[in-house]
């Protein structure tokens, strides 16, 4: 009797067929069937991520098969976002443990810190503190160490749960000395203190757009996505704060996905510079210290 699946060819045609089949909704770091299909066969049976085709041919043994195959159904009958499967996310080269306490990582923010802001930051080696609100993960606050090599990160969330996901971490890229982590609502927790940098990713999903989340975004917190009526509840809070916690010269970011024009209808009055990034220019802005209201 011949197996029906004997090959990583063979899982990898099924998956991406039954991701289809199944009309998964992909944005939590892959963009298609293949892709994502790759990815978690190449995860489940621990060979390279960035090596299929050796692979492709290399028969399996039945108790690599099922395992595959459990992961494929469960992907495709659960809709479980890959990353909480495989409890990592990549972003921009960086790995990160993830799992249902924290949203998975993806921001254009990332994109950004990669030139460190520049023309906007002048000089990324003379940053001496950045601040990240709604850290989740703490992806961001780990790239901002990267991007500014000479700066102290602080990084709040008022998740528990999440800054427990942050703590391994920071740990993981032996950051400790350089981020501290804080529990708390927006900017409470913290110090009297002038940050060069504020990066936020928070809650901005609009209450219409909550309730048409596909189903692979409703395994995430809530509390990491709602942003209330118009999505603008807890960007409101740190747009009003935030010129008390800037330097004279310093900048803040906030990433806002679909919402650029909930934001420019709360936000019209301010001098807002829409940043470029891959998928535009609608996603991420930015405000100058001066700009901010008093």
């Amino acid at each position: 009797m011949t197996l029906p699946f004997s090959t990583v060819r063979d899982l990898l045609r099924f998956a991406v067929s039954r991701f289809n089949q199944a009309e998964l909704s992909f944005g939590h770091g892959s963009a298609n069937a293949y892709d994502e299909a790759a990815y978690l066969i190449l995860h489940t049976l621990h060979l390279p991520l960035d090596l299929l085709e050796p692979f492709l041919d290399a028969r399996l043994s039945p108790a690599e098969v099922d395992a595959v195959l459990n992961v494929i159904e469960r992907r495709a009958g659960q809709r479980v976002p890959a990353a909480y499967i495989t409890q990592e996310a990549w972003m921009h080269g960086f790995r990160f443990h993830v799992d249902e306490r924290v949203i998975v990582p993806r921001s254009f923010i990332g994109e950004l810190l990669q030139d460190g802001l520049q023309p906007y930051v002048e000089d990324p080696e003379q940053v001496g503190a950045v601040l990240e609100l709604c850290t989740g993960s703490g992806c961001l606050a780990i790239l901002a160490a990267h991007a500014f090599p000479n700066a102290d990160i602080d990084a709040v969330d008022l998740s528990a749960p999440a800054l427990e996901v942050a703590t391994r971490n920071v740990a993981d890229y032996h950051l400790d000395d350089r981020i501290a982590l804080f529990e708390g609502d927006l900017y409470a927790p913290l110090a009297e203190r002038r940050y060069d940098v504020i990066i936020s990713n928070p809650p901005y999903v609009n209450a219409t757009s909550m309730q048409e989340l596909p189903a692979e975004y409703k395994h995430e917190p809530d509390m990491a996505l709602a942003g209330g009526a118009d999505g603008m509840d807890i960007v409101r809070r740190i747009i009003a704060e935030a010129r008390n916690w800037l330097t004279e010269d310093g900048v803040l970011v906030i990433e806002i996905g679909n919402e650029r024009a909930n934001v420019e209808a709360a936000f019209g009055g301010l001098d807002l510079v829409w940043l470029s990034t891959s998928a535009g220019d609608d996603n991420v802005f930015l405000i100058q210290a001066a700009d901010l209201p008093v």
